[in-house]
């Protein structure tokens, strides 16, 4: 069942999607390019802003939890098993999920929620769906907020750190347990 819903079901509901909104938003990734430049360098920095990190700082945030585990062996995997037309494809995907992103961007801001007392902000897509679609949808941001949890742990951590360990002991046979305690060492001062 589950060979089957990752298959065509998902492939097509993020192509669809994805196209949907390009079209919707009248291609907002070649349209506001130069606004998104502008967002970079800086132009509508205000420390007075609600919110703790700049814009930059947000996208790139973003853009590693987009890029960064299927950038790692996704890609190499995907030209093994498909050849090298397969990039052709994964730029065309790419160029229409911009506008899937910027949906998401949009709506974890419009939704996201500021501690009154801290001035922090807090949001994604377990907010957007409970105050977008209605208090029907709390069990599902619920089980969004859990299930992504749970993912960051495998998906998140234990995938890469094991792509990285096994590397590193095929071709430079470093044993895996000193990779990942290195990672963990490593991890430990970033985080603490």
């Amino acid at each position: 069942f589950v060979g089957f819903i990752w298959n065509w079901p998902v492939t097509l509901l993020c192509l669809l999607g994805c196209i949907y909104f390009s079209l919707q938003l009248k291609f907002v990734q070649i349209t506001s390019f130069s606004h998104a430049i502008s967002l970079l360098k800086g132009t509508y920095d205000n420390p007075k802003e609600k919110g703790q990190i700049t814009h930059f700082q947000a996208l790139s945030a973003a853009l590693s939890a987009t890029i960064g585990l299927g950038n790692i062996s996704g890609v190499a995997i995907a030209i093994a098993l498909g050849g090298p037309g397969t990039i052709f494809w994964m730029w065309i995907i790419g160029f229409f999920g911009m506008a899937t992103k910027y949906v998401e961007c949009s709506l974890g801001t419009h939704y996201r929620e500021i501690d009154p007392k801290t001035g922090e902000a807090r949001g994604g897509p377990m907010y957007y769906i409970s105050k977008g679609l209605g208090s029907k949808f709390k069990p599902l941001a619920y089980f969004y907020a859990v299930a992504i949890c749970l993912a960051a742990f495998g998906a998140g951590c234990m995938f890469q750190s094991n792509q990285a360990a096994q590397a590193l002991n095929v071709y430079y046979n470093v044993p895996t347990f000193v990779t990942g305690l290195i990672l963990f060492i490593l991890n430990f001062f970033v985080i603490i």
